[in-house]
């Protein structure tokens, strides 16, 4: 039959009246509080999880090797040598050390029993810790069972270095470091410095090298005596020396005077030494009151940071002495 299917001929059930939501839609409408945090939201899958992430946050090491995490050391935290060579000889060069660690039940040699002795010797603490507590210290280089820390350096203010040369009634000599990013290089002019009459270094507080363990060992100790200060600006810490009276001589290869021939060298005086290959920046080269260069044979292109810096000290000393 048409129009007979299941249900025909059944009048229409009749709609009741809508209920009321009882409040459901306000309650629906308020706010939840602020946002949780993302290791209390339902994607991070357990406890675990969020205990692995917040520890390699606070160790900078990742158990996993395809996402690694690491963490900027700050500057002013301590640095660690590890090895066992480099830690002997910087205890020999009289690096500042404020603890001194050894791995357990570790194979002690000559360089390690010299160690220990040296670091008694100077009041050093020595402690003995795991090889995984070492691993995390040195950042997972090689230790070979010994590290030593070494504290972060106490820089003094640019300022110091001009008036620790007028108490001691002498005329200021400074050396600028633009663009040395090799801390050996810094060690290396720290030595020269100290042994031409230096009363200080100046080194930018971005993108250049800093007193680290690797100064400390180049510069033979004589970062213990020699101050270092640090700029914010280096340029700008120019054009405060040359309002104090100091004139600044650029050393650069591209430079128009010989060294020797300068005519500024016995007077209260700023040497700046720019980088290997690149020399000067613009704004350095512009602060300075001479740009001077060492003669030299054309096959040799450029000098090492150290080499030039060491060069130019003993012709500033040859003249004062003249």
């Amino acid at each position: 039959m048409a129009g007979g299917g299941r249900g025909a001929g059944r009048p229409a059930k009749k709609k009741s009246p809508s209920k009321g939501t009882g409040g459901n839609v306000r309650r629906g409408l308020e706010g939840k509080g602020a946002t949780p945090p993302a290791h209390m939201r339902h994607w991070y899958k357990d406890k675990a999880r969020t205990e692995r992430i917040e520890r390699e946050e606070r160790t900078g090491r990742s158990s996993s090797p395809r996402t690694p995490v690491r963490t900027r050391r700050s500057e002013d935290a301590p640095e660690y040598i590890g090895g066992r060579n480099p830690v002997v000889e910087a205890l020999r060069a009289g690096v500042p050390a404020n603890a001194l660690y050894v791995a357990q039940r570790i194979d002690s040699d000559d360089r390690v029993k010299e160690s220990v002795r040296i670091a008694a010797d100077r009041g050093i603490a020595m402690l003995e810790v795991t090889r995984e507590k070492l691993d995390r210290l040195t950042e997972g280089g090689v230790h070979q069972g010994v590290a030593l820390q070494i504290p972060a350096y106490d820089y003094a203010h640019p300022d110091d270095l001009v008036q620790q040369a007028r108490n001691a009634a002498e005329v200021p000599l400074i050396v600028a470091l633009d663009g040395v990013t090799d801390p050996r290089n810094l060690g290396a002019i720290a030595r020269s410095a100290t042994a031409f009459g230096a009363h200080g270094l100046v080194v930018p507080a971005r993108r250049s090298a800093g007193v680290t363990a690797g100064a400390w060992k180049t510069s033979a100790g004589t970062l213990a005596t020699l101050p270092v200060a640090r700029a914010s600006n280096l340029t700008a810490t120019l054009r405060e020396y040359r309002e104090a009276g100091l004139f600044v001589i650029g050393l650069d290869g591209e430079g128009r005077v010989d060294i020797g021939d300068a005519n500024l060298l016995e007077d209260p005086l700023v040497v700046v030494v720019g980088s290997e290959g690149k020399g000067l920046s613009r704004l350095v080269r512009e602060a300075c009151d001479l740009v001077v260069r060492i003669p030299m044979h054309a096959a040799a292109e450029s000098l090492n940071a150290g080499v030039a810096a060491g060069i130019a000290l003993y012709e500033v000393a040859r003249h004062r002495k003249r």
